[in-house]
């Protein structure tokens, strides 16, 4: 016997690792992360914490080469989590069902599988009726993160984007008071002495919420105008201190906005545009170098001069007053948004396998069956369709026919 006979006769011997076990289940679901190419955009939807816990229950998740790397999430992390990497978009949208945070772009058309279920955000005002005729033309299932509701009825995307865009509009605005950014070179907030910063928000939803908590924590003067007298209300329990609350009345507003040194503008529409409410003789009458911070921008902005902008180039002047018309705020934080996104994903993605897939979680949940604006070619959003005169299916009818 050789030595090496000898060492391979040892070696069989020896304990050997055995791998981790991984529970399978003929309802597996097969995810695509793609790495996004459109706006910027620096989040991605599961963390790798996340795909190891969907590994483990039976799934399979295939990420694309560098689809966390903004988000500071390795392929590394990746790999040791189960995921299969994948050098190409190509691989990963052999997936039936591909996760994303940025719409479609032409490019990800090629490839993505007719019949595939994708989750990802609808940005309404950014399409045109060909956009919903390629979804219908590739036979898609589509969810908007606009839409996605939770068994409470929230809408839990919306609500996590907006808690970080909240907290994170002021720390921008800080940025372009100062000289650092050319700005008036004040602080944001209030110092012994000193007159407090004038901060204007608009809407009393979440993102004013969080935006008001730090203004106020950071010694602002903040006033919030909204058209809803509720909204108005429900903010001031929420935030649990005093903050002046005004529904809008142009005298009222146009005078706070001239005296603003920051307008933040956060009111969103029910339907898919956001109400212009500050027009360009409000912006004319503002101090130079004040800032203006359209959240609302991926609606069409709050501001009659508004238009947007990208990370690379944040900001630009009209009338002598700094826009910053950014429309994903979140990515500016990738890795906290892409927690918070991991979050609300991961549990529905385990019930859906354990459910029996996508048709079958939409079928026996309504508020899952919400988010869906596409379904097998045919648009199920009664807005969209009406908008660009499409044709429409009532998926409750289709629910009810299927019982």
């Amino acid at each position: 016997m050789t030595g090496f006979e000898e060492l391979a006769k040892q070696t069989a011997l020896y304990p050997k690792e055995a791998p981790l076990a991984v529970k399978t289940n003929r309802n597996s679901l097969l995810i695509g992360l793609p790495k996004e190419v459109s706006l910027q955009e620096n989040r991605i939807a599961l963390t790798p914490e996340a795909v190891a816990i969907l590994v483990r229950n039976g799934h399979n998740v295939i990420v694309e080469q560098g689809a966390g790397e903004k988000a500071k999430f390795s392929d590394t992390e990746y790999s040791e989590a189960g995921a299969q990497i994948a050098r190409s978009p190509k691989e990963v949208y052999e997936a039936n069902l591909i996760l994303k945070v940025e719409p479609l772009v032409e490019a990800e058309f090629e490839h993505v599988q007719s019949g595939s279920t994708v989750i990802s955000a609808v940005n309404l005002p950014t399409h045109d009726r060909a956009y919903f005729e390629k979804i219908n033309s590739k036979n898609l299932t589509s969810f908007g993160y606009e839409y996605i509701e939770d068994q409470g009825g929230n809408l839990p995307v919306i609500r996590s984007m907006s808690e970080i865009a909240g907290s994170t509009v002021m720390l921008i605005a800080g940025e372009y008071l100062s000289n650092a950014d050319n700005g008036r070179g004040i602080i944001l907030g209030g110092i012994t002495g000193v007159p407090p910063t004038k901060v204007v928000m608009l809407g009393a939803g979440t993102v004013t919420e969080y935006a008001t908590r730090t203004a106020i924590g950071m010694g602002a003067d903040v006033k919030v105008f909204d058209k809803h007298l509720y909204k108005l209300q429900r903010l001031k329990y929420a935030v649990g201190q005093h903050v002046y609350t005004s529904i809008i009345d142009s005298d009222t507003l146009a005078e706070a906005i001239q005296r603003a040194d920051v307008v933040i503008g956060a009111m969103r529409a029910d339907d898919a545009f956001s109400p212009v409410v500050v027009t360009e003789e409000m912006i004319g009458r503002m101090k130079p170098d004040s800032v203006i911070i359209d959240v609302s921008i991926d609606q069409g902005g709050n501001f009659e001069t508004s238009r947007m902008t990208t990370h690379k180039q944040p900001t630009f002047k009209h009338m002598g007053v700094i826009h910053y018309c950014v429309p994903n705020i979140a990515a500016r934080v990738a890795y906290t948004a892409s927690m918070a996104l991991s979050n609300i994903f991961l549990p529905f993605l385990l019930e859906t396998g354990t459910t029996g897939g996508i048709e079958q979680m939409m079928y026996a949940n309504r508020w899952f069956m919400k988010g869906v604006y596409s379904h097998k070619g045919t648009l199920t959003n009664a807005y969209i369709a009406r908008k660009f005169n499409m044709r429409f299916k009532d998926l409750d009818l289709l629910l009810a026919a299927r019982f």
